[in-house]
């Protein structure tokens, strides 16, 4: 199934495998698990199609399956806004650039662990994240320009879209100045990843295959998700063709439009929403060339 695009992501920034000016031959671009590389995976099927069958095959019934459905992943951003946020473009520009300044003393806690709680029933225990952790995971920035202040934070806990389902998780709340409601962010990192019982596509045009650069949303009716997807200046765009099965979602992306002769080498990027033929649930999504679960942005 061929879907369309939605909203465009903006340019990022020119990745450092590509080389800055100009390439030949865009329309022989090959793909690889760090975009536009050309090292060779360790499964060679050509065909885009056959390719997602393989990955599927692979991963159902496969112990990473188990693995990924005993285990925590979130499907959705980690960080919760306050309600109405923002304010002013200023402090979404800071939000953006992740310029946080610390005024007040962030708690500690005895506590090790956190729960998550799944509505389905079930859960799972796992090393809790300090609160300066968390902290210093949205503060990032620290340059010039408008910045969000944080005076404070508190235990407590969120609702979140995970790889299993809806679920309630730990959070901290910090405290932000100016807002009535906290910012929250998920005190739990996620399980790790499993094994995958397929290796990467082999050298093949993004004509043809081409990762993909992240899962931007699953949809609350879980009927549609949400994916980046990578495309170059000298073509007319992503596509993202998916595959459904009973125990995974694998999702091909490709470049459309592809054009031989000199190409500025820029990286675009757009996201692309997938309609699937009913909702994800416990499923897997993957990336047709890694043969890996498409990782959240």
């Amino acid at each position: 199934m061929r879907i369309n695009t939605t909203r465009t992501a903006g340019l990022l920034a020119v990745l450092a495998l590509f080389t800055v000016g100009t390439v030949t031959g865009c329309g022989n671009e090959t793909a690889s698990g760090r975009h536009g590389t050309q090292v060779r995976g360790t499964d060679p099927t050509p065909d885009p199609q056959d390719r997602a069958r393989r990955v599927a095959d692979a991963w159902d019934g496969s112990r990473a399956a188990e693995s990924w459905a005993e285990g925590y992943y979130p499907m959705e951003e980690t960080v919760q806004l306050p309600a109405g946020a923002f304010r002013n473009d200023a402090d979404k520009r800071a939000y953006g650039a992740q310029n946080f300044v610390l005024r007040g003393e962030l708690p500690t806690t005895s506590r090790k662990d956190g729960r998550v709680k799944w509505e389905s029933g079930g859960s799972l225990t796992l090393p809790l994240m300090g609160s300066r952790e968390a902290f210093e995971a949205i503060a990032g920035g620290g340059g010039d320009g408008p910045h969000l202040t944080v005076t404070g934070a508190e235990l407590g806990s969120m609702p979140l879209v995970t790889s299993r389902g809806p679920a309630t998780v730990p959070a901290w709340l910090f405290t932000l100045e100016g807002y009535d409601m906290p910012l929250k962010r998920v005190a739990l990192s996620p399980s790790e990843l499993p094994q995958p019982p397929i290796g990467p596509a082999g050298e093949v045009p993004t004509d043809k295959l081409a990762p993909l650069g992240g899962l931007a949303e699953v949809a609350g009716d879980g009927r549609s998700v949400t994916v980046v997807a990578t495309h170059g200046a000298c073509d007319e765009g992503p596509a993202v063709d998916v595959l459904e099965t009973d125990g995974s979602v694998v999702l091909s992306g490709s470049v459309v439009g592809t054009k031989d002769g000199p190409c500025t080498a820029v990286l675009l990027s757009k996201e692309m929403t997938v309609q699937l033929d009913r909702p994800v649930g416990d499923r897997v999504l993957l990336d047709a060339f890694t043969g890996r679960p498409v990782p959240q942005e």
